[in-house]
């Protein structure tokens, strides 16, 4: 995730950095803006057309289009905020968890036992954390033996509650306190369930399909409807729109799944850490 000063705004005009989309929409973005030169070309100086008063109509019908499709841009960005969102706000509530379950074992629970749930703890956050990027990191495995082909982070979460009811059938921890805690132990699991269904349920297809088809019918006809009016002024500006238009699309693309790898995504090992050293402050 980059991290910045949202006040020095006027630097981020001229700085560009690995999230930036023209990177990426630099070489469409020339062979558009080629594309509009021959068609204007063609229909000026090659066949020499009269100023089509048929064109001038079309271009209401781009107007009328172009605010359609910034509707669509508008809540396909908004759609994919919202999911970036809720996945920030569900690992808030793994660190909350994490930080409350520590907190009341401290007092609930033997010194003898704070050891396992400093270690655990803090462990189900980095394989929820892997899990969520298809990728599995051995670690040591002092008080719990993972199965990498199977769903790691239950059975973290599993050895957890396994622990917890264990101690309540020994009499350290009495109905009434494990009680207190039902809501901490249950949220792991509700937390993982979450962040799958972000994680496992992209934008519908169609409807993902649909918008860069609407984007491309949009500027490839562009020329056709600003030739006569801008003639070669057009070029530039037909690049301009492309990458505005194309540029949210993109964005939108990268923060629907929150939890990779990319700029903007969520900073889960800043998070994963953070969650270790509370814990470990708790229960060290």
């Amino acid at each position: 995730m980059v991290y910045y000063n949202p006040k020095e705004w006027f630097s981020f005009i001229f700085k560009l950095n690995k999230a930036d989309t023209l990177r990426e929409l630099l070489p469409l973005i020339i062979a558009v803006s080629a594309y509009a030169g021959i068609v204007i070309y063609l229909l000026i100086d090659f066949w020499h057309l009269p100023d089509s008063s048929l064109l001038k109509k079309v271009s209401f019908v781009h107007q009328t289009v172009g605010f359609v499709l910034s509707l669509l841009l508008a809540f396909r960005i908004n759609s994919a905020y919202d999911r970036w969102w809720e996945g920030r706000k569900v690992w808030g509530s793994l660190t909350n968890s994490s930080r409350n379950l520590a907190i009341k074992l401290k007092f609930l629970i033997g010194e003898e036992e704070w050891a396992f749930f400093n270690y655990l703890i803090p462990l189900y956050a980095r394989v929820l954390r892997n899990h969520l990027r298809d990728i599995y990191i051995p670690e040591e495995q002092a008080f719990v033996v993972i199965d990498a082909e199977k769903h790691v982070p239950n059975q973290v979460a599993s050895a957890i509650i396994g622990r917890i009811y264990e101690l309540n059938k020994q009499g350290v921890i009495n109905p009434e306190q494990l009680f207190s805690i039902t809501t901490e132990i249950t949220s792991f699991t509700d937390i993982c369930g979450a962040c799958e269904r972000i994680r496992k349920t992209p934008i519908p297809f169609s409807y993902n399909v649909f918008i860069k088809k609407f984007i491309f019918t949009y500027i490839m006809t562009l020329p056709f409807t600003w030739a006569f009016e801008m003639k070669y002024l057009a070029i530039p500006i037909i690049g301009f729109v492309l990458f505005v238009f194309a540029s949210i699309e993109l964005l939108a693309e990268e923060i629907e799944d929150p939890f990779g790898y990319d700029a903007n995504d969520l900073p889960l090992d800043n998070i994963c850490e953070n969650i270790q050293k509370h814990v470990g402050e708790i229960l060290g």
